[in-house]
């Protein structure tokens, strides 16, 4: 008899700590990084100091 109100009152006990709906997660907002460009003419730099380079070698 005794572990008829035991298994009882567990369950009761587990009922009420699954009542209700669970909580919505909560999102954080993602960060939104702009990586703009430095200048226009960034690609023009590497081929102009080559042919300098070049240039040079060659005199």
């Amino acid at each position: 008899m005794k572990s008829i109100a035991l298994a009882a009152a567990l369950s009761l006990a587990a009922s009420t700590a699954f009542a209700g709906a669970p909580a919505a997660p909560i999102m954080e907002p993602e960060v939104m990084v702009d990586h703009g460009s430095s200048s226009s003419g960034g690609g023009v730099l590497v081929p102009l100091i080559a042919l300098l380079v070049i240039w040079a070698a060659l005199r």
